[in-house]
């Protein structure tokens, strides 16, 4: 791709250029968000908003009050401590807190507005209003996003109402992928991305809209520079990867979570916090990345790590990562006798738990524990697959991911009872199922990827044009997905096409450039 040499200079020189009124210093990126506060008041808004793109919550609000303790009539302070108990795209909000915050500026909406001098400042508490209103959280998502509309037109120059406005049209889509509303959201983002690339919140909406295999490509000027423009947010680190995960980019995708996690180490040590204030949501990531790459070993050592967390925190979003850090560990490098798989019972009640030790107990021909296991998916208690570590993990999430893992492992009992027929059945009974859940990118709520598991029996069926077809298609789902790609290449082998068998060999021996040497099928693939 050729670069335009004059757009390139000018964007050195914006890189390079010294902060301007009213805009915020740039280890969290750079935004220019007047408000009528006072200068010291206003160092901390601004820092805070910066955190607040970045869903840095916690820090945010440590920002928000200490401008609230500075200037206790500054109206957009508690605009901004609001604003970060709500997670539009984790489908999470307090609203209690929020209004608890509000309420500290004046007891009522019309009080509170009285006290924004402007009105734009004005625009933006109606819209924190409507956002914690009496009706549900959906009700309240379209109204806020109706408010920031408003204010977005009113004020069309103002980027961050751009920006926030774009997260809310995100926001109303209440976790399913809305590819309309994404897509609308993103050419929002992109108009402030283009007047300002440094901008925090563009680039973070910019990688939510775009964080799918087909419109990854999009995103991916913006996976390149979130974390150098905001290397002071944890998650910015983080972010990336979204893209490289649509991407089958796994090697950036670990660079993006060892970053991010090791953020979340030096943060919680330099405030002095526990365990749970680690990211496990990039641990997660970064061990699935692990496991793709086939570095197996270092997979099982920050499985290690995230146990020892548990242990020390007891807390149900440690016990839920530990869970599908296991799970995705046991179907991954398909070691069904070893230690981790002996540890799942501590997870059991968990559907991604009971399935991986039932997903081993087929392996290995055990139909009394594989019964089991199916039959105590569907009982998991609320929560357990996130335990409010925040948005969905990947393709399905919660009770529509247990009954597909549930019609899996019955399907493989069925073939391992003789009745081959009925377990391809359910299998593509579990595919098309699969199919139908919202797609959200990140490693697979749904641990063995229905379609690669179909491709996989009928490969074993002795169907090797129909095993082909469906690794292909969960390649699609999953770019370079290394046990798809490995799936594929003896597919295309058993059906005769050396061209590309080879071409599938040769990918699943870059993804597995760096494995661990032992690894089974290393030799095969290259």
């Amino acid at each position: 791709m050729r670069v335009h040499r004059p757009a390139l200079l000018l964007f050195l020189i914006f890189l390079l250029s010294v902060p301007a009124r009213g805009q915020a210093p740039g280890d969290l990126g750079r935004i220019d968000f007047p408000t009528s506060g006072s200068p010291q008041a206003r160092e901390h808004f601004l820092r805070g908003a910066l955190l607040l793109h970045s869903f840095e919550f916690g820090d945010a609000a440590e920002e928000f009050r200490q401008a609230q303790k500075i200037e206790p009539g500054f109206a957009m302070a508690y605009w901004g401590e609001a604003m970060t108990f709500n997670h539009p795209l984790w489908m999470e909000r307090d609203a209690e807190a929020a209004r608890k915050a509000l309420d500290r500026l004046a007891a009522t909406a019309p009080e509170r507005r009285a006290k924004a001098p402007t009105e734009r400042e004005k625009m933006y508490l109606d819209a924190v209003e409507a956002l914690y209103g009496k009706g549900d959280k959906a009700a309240d998502d379209r109204a806020y996003a109706e408010a920031m509309r408003r204010l977005h037109e009113k004020f069309s120059e103002d980027q961050d109402a751009a920006a926030f406005y774009a997260l809310s049209l995100l926001g109303t889509c209440e976790g399913k992928r809305d590819v309309a509303v994404y897509m609308k959201g993103a050419a929002i983002a992109e108009e402030v991305f283009a007047k300002n690339p440094l901008h925090p919140g563009a680039v973070h909406y910019l990688i939510h809209s775009y964080d799918d295999p087909v419109h990854a490509p999009l995103g991916m000027r913006a996976a390149r520079v979130y974390a150098k423009i905001a290397p002071s947010a944890g998650h910015a680190l983080h972010m990336p990867s979204h893209i490289f995960f649509a991407s089958g980019m796994w090697e950036e995708a670990t660079a993006s979570n060892e970053a991010a996690w090791k953020a979340s180490l030096d943060r919680a040590q330099r405030k002095s916090l526990g365990p749970d204030e680690h990211n496990y949501h990039a641990l997660f990531w970064l061990e699935y990345s692990y496991l793709q790459m086939g570095r197996y070993a270092d997979a099982r050592r920050i499985l290690s790590t995230m146990e020892e967390d548990a242990k020390k925190s007891g807390s149900d979003r440690a016990k839920s990562h530990r869970a599908m850090m296991r799970a995705a560990y046991v179907v991954e490098t398909r070691r069904f006798d070893a230690d981790v798989v002996r540890a799942l019972s501590e997870d059991g009640e968990r559907g991604v738990a009971l399935f991986a030790e039932g997903f081993a107990a087929a392996a290995k021909a055990d139909r009394d524990r594989a019964g089991k296991a199916v039959a105590a998916i569907g009982n998991e208690p609320a929560g357990g697959h996130h335990g409010g570590s925040g948005y969905a993990m990947g393709r399905g999430s919660g009770a529509g991911a247990d009954a597909i893992m549930k019609k899996e492992l019955e399907a493989l009992l069925a073939s391992d009872a003789g009745d081959r027929e009925r377990g391809l059945a359910l299998a593509k009974e579990a595919a098309a199922a699969e199919d139908a859940m919202s797609f959200e990118f990140g490693p697979p709520s749904v641990v063995k990827p229905a379609h690669e598991l179909l491709g996989e029996m009928l490969l074993n069926a002795g169907d090797a044009a129909g095993a082909r077809a469906e690794f292909e298609r969960s390649l699609a789902h999953a770019p370079e997905r290394a046990l798809s790609l490995l799936g594929l290449a003896r597919a295309a082998s058993k059906g005769g096409d050396s061209a590309a068998t080879q071409d599938a060999y040769r990918r699943l021996a870059a993804v597995w450039r760096r494995a661990d040497p032992d690894l089974p099928e290393l030799s095969e693939a290259r």
